[in-house]
C-alpha cells in the first residue's frame, strides 16, 4: 500500500513565495484554515478556534535551518534511526522556512481568556455548519454506516468532529507542514511547557519525514494548520502514521481530498481511544439546587472519568434522563463536565467514557461537547428528511 497526498491547488494570492535572494523576511498572505486545529499536540491539546476563513499575513524567514547545529544533530539522528540519506535531508532543511506566524499563534494570550461556553457553542452549533453536515452525511451515508458498523462509532459523532474541525474540508490550512513543525521543534517560544511541546513537535516532524518518504510524497507539498495538522480531520503526522486508514480502497491514504479516508480515520482513531459502541456520550443532570451543587463540588476539570454514577447518586444528585436504568448503570464511571459562561450560572453535565474518548481528540470540554451537539443537530435534521440543500 502506498500513501500519497495530492498537493492542494491554491489561488495565486495564496501561493507561497520565497524572497530569500532579496530579503531575509517574506511577508505573504495565507488562509488560516483548520478552525480548531484540534489535532495539534498529538490530538490531545486544545487550541482556540479561529474565525472562519480568516486571512492574515504570514511572516517567514527562508533558509533559517541551513547550517543549523540543532538541525544537523536532528538529521544525524534520523540517519541513524531511520536510515535517511544525510545529504538529502540537509538539502531538504536548506529549503525550510521559519514561520514567525506559527510561533505567534502558539503563544498564550497576554491575559488569560475568560471561558465562555455559550459563545463557543454558538460558533459551532449554527446553521452553516449544520447545513453542511447534512449535505456531508447525505453524500457519504454508506461510508458513514460502514465505519459505524466496523468501528462502533455512530455517524453523528464522526460528522460532528469533521464539522467542528474544518467544516467538512472547507478550511484545512495552507501552512507547509514541514515549515510549521520544524519551526515549533527548534524555535518554540519560551513558555512554561516549552520542553513538552518541542518534544511533541519533534516526534511529529520525525513522523512527517518517515511517512512522506515511505509514501513517496514530497514533504514540501504537504499543507496543514499552523501546528502541522493535516486534512479534513486535521490529523498530525503521528496520528496519520498510527490511525489513518485507506477507507476508499484505492491503495493510498489521502486525508485532504478523500472524504472516505477522513471518515474511516476518525472512526478508527476514536475506536483505538476507547470508544464504546452503543453507549451514551453524556447524561443530563437535573436542574435542582442540590444536584447542581453536587455537580459543582465534583467538577475538577479533569477529563478522565473518576466518579461512579452510584457515588454521585448517593450524594443526592438527580439525573434528567427519563428511562435510564440507574441501578444497571451504578458502576459506570463518569466525569462532571463544567461549562462556565460569564454572567450565567455554570452549566454541568456528566460525561461517560465516550465523552472521554472525544477529549482524546482535543482535551477541551467545550470541544468535546460541541462535537456531540453538532452531530446530534445534524442527526435530527437527517431524521426530519432534510437534504442539506440550504448550505450557505
Amino acid at each position: 500500500m502506498t500513501f500519497k497526498f495530492a498537493p492542494l491547488a491554491l489561488p495565486d494570492a495564496f501561493k507561497r513565495r520565497s524572497f530569500a535572494s532579496v530579503v531575509s523576511r517574506a511577508v505573504i498572505v495565507f488562509a488560516l484554515g483548520g478552525l480548531v486545529a484540534a489535532n495539534a499536540f498529538a490530538q490531545s491539546q486544545p487550541q482556540s478556534p479561529t474565525q472562519q476563513g480568516q486571512v492574515f499575513e504570514e511572516e517567514i524567514v527562508p533558509q533559517r535551518y541551513a547550517n543549523n547545529r540543532n538541525v544537523d544533530a536532528f538529521i544525524n539522528d534520523m540517519v541513524a534511526r531511520y536510515d535517511f540519506d544525510s545529504s538529502a535531508l540537509h538539502d531538504l532543511f536548506n529549503r525550510v522556512s521559519y514561520s514567525a506566524t506559527a510561533v505567534k499563534l502558539v503563544l498564550p494570550a497576554p491575559t488569560p481568556s475568560v471561558k465562555n461556553w455559550r459563545v463557543y457553542q454558538s460558533r459551532f452549533i449554527e446553521p452553516v455548519r449544520i447545513n453542511a453536515g447534512v449535505k456531508f452525511w447525505r453524500a457519504n451515508q454508506a461510508t458513514l454506516q460502514r465505519a459505524s458498523e466496523q468501528y462502533g462509532v455512530p455517524p453523528e459523532v464522526i460528522v460532528g468532529i469533521i464539522g467542528v474541525e474544518t467544516i467538512y474540508g472547507r478550511y484545512m490550512g495552507n501552512f507547509r507542514a514541514l515549515d510549521a513543525l520544524t519551526t515549533l521543534t527548534f524555535d518554540y517560544p519560551n513558555t512554561p511547557n516549552r520542553a513538552e511541546r518541542q518534544a511533541t513537535f519533534r516526534k511529529n516532524l520525525e513522523d512527517l519525514l518517515v511517512w512522506t518518504r515511505d509514501a513517496q510524497i514530497d514533504p514540501t507539498t504537504v499543507l496543514g494548520s499552523y501546528t502541522g495538522a493535516i486534512g479534513i480531520p486535521q490529523f498530525l503526522p503521528s496520528s496519520i502514521v498510527q490511525y489513518a486508514v485507506d477507507y476508499d480502497g484505492n491503495g493510498r491514504i489521502d486525508l485532504r481530498t478523500s472524504q472516505a479516508d477522513a471518515i474511516g480515520s476518525v472512526a478508527n482513531y476514536l475506536n483505538k481511544h476507547g470508544w464504546e459502541a452503543g453507549r451514551p456520550v453524556v447524561w443530563r443532570i437535573a436542574g435542582d439546587e442540590g444536584s447542581q451543587g453536587i455537580a459543582q463540588a465534583g467538577a475538577d476539570g479533569q477529563p478522565e472519568p473518576r466518579w461512579s454514577l452510584a457515588q454521585l447518586l448517593k450524594a443526592g444528585m438527580l439525573l434528567n434522563e427519563p428511562g435510564l436504568n440507574v441501578a444497571a448503570e451504578a458502576a459506570t464511571p463518569v466525569t462532571v463536565v463544567d461549562l462556565p459562561t460569564p454572567g450565567r450560572p455554570t452549566e454541568y453535565t456528566l460525561g461517560t467514557r465516550n465523552f472521554y474518548a472525544l477529549t482524546r481528540y482535543n482535551r477541551s470540554f467545550f470541544y468535546a461537547l460541541a462535537v456531540y451537539q453538532l452531530g446530534e443537530a445534524v442527526k435530527a435534521r437527517i431524521a426530519a428528511g432534510d437534504s442539506g440543500t440550504a448550505v450557505q
